[in-house]
């Protein structure tokens, strides 16, 4: 199964006024920033958590017993954020480890929420077996079409307001995000995905021939924290030839710090991790050349910036 441009562009009518189109600034000649932690819940999430629950609306599936999600944390608000929105009850579960700026917000959005087991992939089994159980709808945080289309239109949205541009980059956990992006620029631009050296979920793939599990660990593992890429995004990333860039946890630290300083963006790890490839210099542009970097996670605790 894939995704398709035009899957993208009914996504976007689908959630158009329900989530926020996310400005771009110049922060430099040929360095411009999408400054998607400025969208509802301070992540992208909500985009792929609405295009798959109107969709389910629209078919019938989304019914009373309402949403199961499983998350570190940013999926769990999008998703908790947009039951509370079309009036259905969710069920969210995350890890034991989801940090307490995410998790205190999640408590505000009237959701249940169950903490299960250190990782990501502890708390998606756990919401396996209540959707099964409840016959509720379940809100796959990275590997379903709809959710897939959903994150894309951050790329439709760069098409219309970046002008012209060669390279995005993106950081990349279970490939939501970057599949959506990917698929939605096409060949207008290269994609380039950034991954913690801690948690190379595509790196990994590209390298095995498919998505396959491994250890999760680092300071970004509490957004990027999938063991393995979704099979959508190992799809979208051959057939756009995305490419890895590694980045070490103390350039995540220097880079998030550095968003801080000199821009004044008050980013989780994760957020920072796109822009950690050139402020580290482990992604070089060439002479001339147009980048645009997706910060795409505000839920942090703003005291650990200063």
């Amino acid at each position: 199964m894939t995704v398709s441009v035009d899957d993208v562009r009914q996504a976007a009518e689908r959630i158009a006024g329900r989530v926020r189109r996310t400005p771009v600034i110049e922060v430099a000649p040929g360095l411009t920033f999408k400054l998607e932690l400025l969208q509802h819940t301070g992540s992208f999430k909500p985009r792929g958590a609405f295009n798959r629950l109107l969709s389910a609306k629209d078919s019938g599936e989304l019914t009373g017993q309402g949403i199961v999600a499983a998350s570190g944390g940013n999926h769990g608000l999008a998703a908790a954020y947009a039951a509370r929105e079309l009036g259905v009850p969710a069920r969210i579960f995350v890890p034991a480890t989801t940090p307490a700026a995410k998790l205190g917000k999640l408590r505000t959005l009237d959701a249940d929420v169950v903490q299960v087991g250190s990782e990501y992939a502890e708390a998606y089994q756990a919401a396996l077996a209540a959707q099964e159980e409840s016959g509720a709808l379940l809100v796959h945080a990275y590997d379903q079409p709809e959710v897939v289309a959903g994150q894309g239109t951050v790329g439709l949205e760069l098409l219309e307001q970046a002008g012209m541009f060669d390279t995005v980059l993106v950081a990349v956990g279970g490939g939501g995000l970057i599949a959506g992006i990917a698929t939605a620029i096409g060949d207008n631009a290269q994609v380039v995905g950034v991954e913690p050296v801690l948690a190379p979920t595509m790196h990994r793939a590209l390298e095995a021939g498919g998505p396959t599990d491994g250890p999760v660990a680092g300071v970004a593992a509490d957004s990027l924290g999938a063991r393995r890429l979704g099979d959508l995004a190992y799809a979208a990333v051959q057939a756009h030839h995305v490419h890895s860039v590694l980045v070490e946890d103390d350039a995540i630290v220097a880079a998030r710090k550095q968003l801080w300083h000199e821009y004044h963006l008050a980013t989780e790890h994760g957020g920072a991790v796109a822009w950690t490839a050139l402020a580290s210099g482990a992604y070089k542009p060439a002479a001339g050349e147009r980048v645009v970097v997706v910060v795409c996670g505000s839920n942090t605790d703003p005291g650990t910036l200063i």
